[in-house]
């Protein structure tokens, strides 16, 4: 089989179920976005998989973050989907949102209480995290253009949502576990020193 099909040659692409849209149609931002942010991921794992300071820790977020990727990988097909195999189509569930709500209340509760607006930054770890995390975002803004033009799982926006919120606090986590200075926004705007 060819990598290339030269179907899309004229600007065209065929969404799940064969119905074909320009290549500029808002799903394909959408889903696009959510293929950027799975590949974040992916990097942002194999990156803690790589680091020889935490070969031996943080084994459930490794594995959480495959788990989340495998998810993605589910949005991203019903975002891709023209909606004439909805049924035959995965999903998000509850218990997906369920799953994510509960590790980021877990990695949490191992974190100091926040007084401040934190900065991304700080070791590459942290960063990936918030660059995953700006792109769910993005993703998640995408998905609710949509949205508003065709009917998408509302499970799948929410997951969306608590997904920047656990890269958030992941971050933050990665921060601790790589003994990193979290460094906060001054609002005063002083000199660095």
């Amino acid at each position: 089989m060819k990598v290339y099909t030269k179907t899309g040659d004229k600007g065209t692409t065929s969404l799940i179920g064969g119905a074909r849209v320009s290549k500029t149609h808002l799903r394909l931002e959408a889903y696009g976005t959510t293929d950027e942010f799975l590949a974040h991921l992916a990097h942002l794992r194999d990156s803690i998989i790589a680091d020889g300071s935490l070969k031996n820790e943080l084994t459930e977020e490794k594995l959480e973050l495959l788990w989340i990727e495998d998810r993605i990988f589910v949005v991203s097909s019903m975002l891709a989907s023209d909606g004439s195999l909805n049924d035959k189509m995965p999903s998000i569930s509850d218990d997906d949102i369920l799953k994510v709500e509960e590790a980021i209340d877990r990695i949490n509760s191992s974190l100091k209480p926040l007084t401040k607006f934190t900065l991304p930054g700080g070791n590459p770890l942290v960063s990936l995290s918030h660059i995953a995390r700006t792109v769910c975002r993005r993703a998640e803004r995408a998905s609710l253009r949509v949205a508003e033009e065709i009917e998408i799982n509302k499970n799948a926006l929410v997951f969306l949502n608590r997904l920047s919120d656990y890269l958030y606090v992941l971050g933050r986590f990665l921060a601790l576990k790589t003994s990193t200075l979290e460094l906060y926004w001054n609002s005063k705007a002083e000199k660095c020193k």
